[in-house]
């Protein structure tokens, strides 16, 4: 008998062999496809970096403090997006909370693989601290990222009036008024649940129909939804600085890019850096890696030569300068600001993230 409890001279047991995943591969594929692109932005930037680099070297210090300062403005006005929301569906939270909350969940979002998704569960599950309903959590949640996706669309449409292209006016009426009649409707049903509530008990009869269940199955979770999306008002005051606030995050986002722009010495045109930076988030928004490196920094360095008129080592430079504000330190003060605040386990996290599993966004 040995040490382990097994009899001498006796074969050990043979252990079975860890089986590949169904979706092995694919790792190996993402890996090899971030690879080459690596080596061809490379290739494609080789001749330009050692121009670059002088650039750099002359860098104006000034215009980088105004970038971190517009870039911390930016996080700042997402953060008063966030409270405004809240302040909405009765919950009240400080601009330093919301602020912190904002900075945790970017720095998972562009350092994490499937960062969005650690960040929209972080968000959510602080947003339940802070006193929201599970209805108003993800309601924040959800109206938050619409908040944010119409204003990069209306510095796009922006960009291309200012740059002299066309955009049909019936289709640029059109985004306007459905994003008035989404704020409407959603404020309407709000203040008028018993409106919604017929409507929802059809439905619910209908598919417990379909899936033979009794017709009034989940009828009374129906009351609890209404009961606690009454409690969201976004009124006329809330909804104006929700705008106001939107357009200060992504304005002194832009203003940002600008800044490091002028920091090498580059003097872009006021088009091409709103097109420039649309483009640039519109593919950031792409969960290829995190933070979106190697492809939003070449979409940007594309992007400020051909729309903004940067020659090509000074859209280099002026890339580097903005990502290395808005990527890298971001993510550094994120991770700070979790560390110190938000690191230490609670009682009631895998609550919220059972919750959170079951919630659709």
């Amino acid at each position: 008998m040995t040490a382990n409890g097994e009899l001498a001279g006796e074969p050990p047991p043979p252990t079975a062999e860890p089986r590949r995943g169904k979706f092995w591969w694919v790792k190996w594929l993402l890996g090899a496809a971030l690879l080459a692109l690596l080596i061809g932005e490379g290739i494609y930037l080789w001749p330009r970096l050692h121009e670059s680099w002088r650039k750099l070297s002359d860098i104006h210090w000034g215009w980088v403090a105004a970038c971190i300062w517009l870039q911390a403005l930016s996080m700042s006005g997402f953060g008063r997006v966030q409270k405004q929301l809240l302040h909405a569906g009765g919950v009240e939270v400080n601009q330093r909370k919301s602020v912190a909350v904002v900075y945790g969940a970017t720095a998972m979002s562009v350092s994490l693989p499937a960062g969005q998704v650690f960040s929209t569960a972080f968000t959510y599950r602080q947003t339940r601290r802070f006193g929201a309903s599970p209805i108003v959590a993800s309601w924040q949640l959800v109206f938050s990222g619409v908040v944010a996706a119409v204003g990069l669309a209306l510095l796009g449409v922006s960009g291309t009036l200012l740059s002299g292209g066309s955009i049909g006016p019936f289709k640029l009426i059109l985004s306007v008024v459905g994003v008035i009649a989404l704020v409407w409707a959603g404020n309407y049903v709000s203040r008028n649940p018993g409106s919604l509530e017929a409507l929802l008990r059809k439905a619910l009869g209908l598919v417990n129909r379909l899936r033979k269940r009794p017709a009034d199955q989940g009828a009374n979770k129906i009351g609890d939804v209404l009961a606690q999306l009454e409690s969201v008002d976004l009124g006329k005051r809330d909804g104006a600085w929700v705008a106001v606030w939107a357009l200060v995050h992504r304005f002194a986002d832009v203003a940002c890019l600008g800044a490091a722009c002028y920091a090498v010495g580059a003097e872009p045109r006021l088009a091409g850096l709103l097109l420039a930076f649309a483009i640039g988030k519109a593919v950031g928004s792409i969960p290829f890696a995190p933070g979106g490196i190697v492809y939003v920094d070449a979409t940007l360095i594309y992007s400020l030569t051909a729309a903004a008129g940067l020659p090509a080592a000074q859209a280099v430079a002026a890339a580097f300068v903005y990502r290395l504000v808005s990527f890298i330190l971001v993510a550094i003060v994120g991770w700070i600001v979790f560390l110190f605040l938000f690191r230490t386990p609670q009682a009631d996290d895998a609550e919220f993230e059972k919750e959170f599993s079951q919630r659709r966004f």
